[in-house]
């Protein structure tokens, strides 16, 4: 969401890291680029407008003009100003009480009900028991949505009866969760394609039956500048103590991410980026001042990483490729961990280095070709026999011309693929080298 803020950051730095001494002029100028890539993201303009204000004051200071490195001093002053825009230290949902208590509210096709879901599976996967609460009874199958959510993620839901209006529904659910235990309940309420008097009234009456721990604002962050002004009614309506950003992995400007927190003091507690139960993360202010500069997201990148591949899984395969063991199989299995880790786009904006100072068309076609070559692969080692798995560099031509029909692919295709896993175990004798030389130099040295 943020490449095009990201490019346009990087390049004004770019410029400030050319100059030995920095003058007032130097920063005043490259001030007006950052206020101008900030109203072209679409970030409020009085945010904006405050934003360079704190900045060009820290930067006109003596240790920043006097510096030997003034381009790094002035993207450090950034850096830590992005991070209080955001919310400074990270924020989490209050899961005390018994059961705790999250009331999400949202307008229509914010992603409310999906976030429930999402939620549901994060905390369920963290060993609580959880109760979804389907309020929302006047979207067409709102309910049966959340129904089918629950059934993905394995956990309980509470459904309306018959009549029953939705502060009732509060009530009676509120009940029946501390009844029967349960860690976490969860209230999808109902939402509107705008904030009116009869929405606000239902959420006042069913927040006074519920007394919820957190009351949640699920924001689609598509939506641009309009989402401060949602964002702001349903503070000084209801009450917020945070926030949810979804469609974070949208074409959008990323102006409501930037613009939220400083004009309603709550914090962006997730971000949702894709349709998964799994694609909803905590947020870190600065985690997501690091990716905007440039600097990559390592940390994240490691937490998902453990997350989501076989630990064990992994070890085996370290020591197949040390040893030069590797086959087909275990190729399938590297493909199959990696799309788990998310999109290659994701993947790129966590990395430091090169690939972010790609601009935003490049980097995106080159994470579209890898997803395309893995799903290739993917799709060529599943067309051949448990045999040909075992034993890549026994297959003919006649079994690759064969192999290549099975899957629909070219001959060449089928030839490419053989050719990466020769690569591969190349770069496992070097591996193989490697340690002994590490062996020898480490007995050496101990004598």
């Amino acid at each position: 969401m943020f490449e095009n803020l990201s490019s346009a950051l990087q390049k004004t730095f770019k410029n400030l890291r050319g100059y030995g001494k920095l003058t007032e002029k130097n920063v005043k100028d490259a001030m007006r680029e950052v206020r101008m890539a900030l109203l072209e993201a679409d970030v409020n303009f009085k945010v904006a407008r405050d934003f360079v204000k704190k900045v060009q004051e820290s930067c006109m200071g003596e240790e920043v003009l006097t510096s030997v490195t003034p381009g790094q001093q002035v993207i450090k002053h950034v850096h830590d100003e992005l991070v209080e825009l955001f919310g400074g230290a990270h924020k989490e949902f209050d899961l005390t009480g018994s059961p705790a208590s999250v009331m999400l509210m949202g307008l229509h096709g914010s992603g409310k009900t999906t976030s429930a879901g999402k939620l549901a599976n994060r905390w369920k996967k963290s060993g609580r028991r959880v109760l979804l609460v389907a309020c929302d009874i006047r979207r067409p199958a709102a309910v049966e949505q959340l129904m089918i959510l629950a059934g993905q993620v394995g956990c309980d839901i509470l459904r309306p009866e018959p009549g029953e209006t939705v502060p009732a529904l509060g009530k009676r659910a509120a009940a029946y969760a501390k009844a029967e235990k349960f860690d976490v309940v969860i209230y999808d309420t109902g939402g509107r394609f705008q904030v009116d008097q009869e929405l606000v009234q239902e959420l006042k009456e069913f927040s006074a039956e519920t007394q919820p721990k957190n009351t949640v604002l699920v924001l689609d962050a598509a939506i641009g500048q309009e989402s401060v002004s949602v964002a702001e009614t349903f503070r000084d309506a209801v009450g917020l103590t945070g926030m949810i950003l979804t469609k974070l992995d949208g074409d959008a400007r990323g102006g409501a991410a930037l613009s939220v927190h400083a004009v309603t003091g709550c914090p962006i507690l997730m971000t949702g980026s894709g349709e998964k139960m799994d694609d909803l993360q905590p947020f870190y202010p600065e985690r997501m001042a690091n990716r905007i500069l440039g600097m990559g997201d390592v940390v994240s990148f490691v937490e998902k990483a453990a997350e989501v591949v076989d630990q064990e899984e992994a070890l085996r395969m370290q020591e197949k490729l040390a040893k030069n063991q590797l086959d087909l199989e275990d190729f399938l299995s590297q493909i199959q961990q990696m799309k788990k880790l998310g999109s290659m786009s994701a993947l790129f904006d966590m990395m430091p280095g090169d690939a972010l100072k790609m601009d935003a068309k490049k980097k995106e076609a080159i994470a579209h070709a890898s997803e395309l070559e893995m799903k290739k692969f993917e799709s060529i080692i599943q067309s051949m026999t448990p045999w040909e798995r075992k034993n890549p560099r026994q297959i003919d031509r006649s079994r690759r011309l064969r192999i290549a029909e099975g899957c629909g692919r070219k001959l060449a295709d089928v030839n490419q693929l053989l050719k990466r896993f020769e690569q591969m175990g190349k770069m496992g004798k070097q591996f193989k080298k490697m340690g002994k030389r590490l062996r020898h130099l480490k007995k050496f040295t101990t004598k």
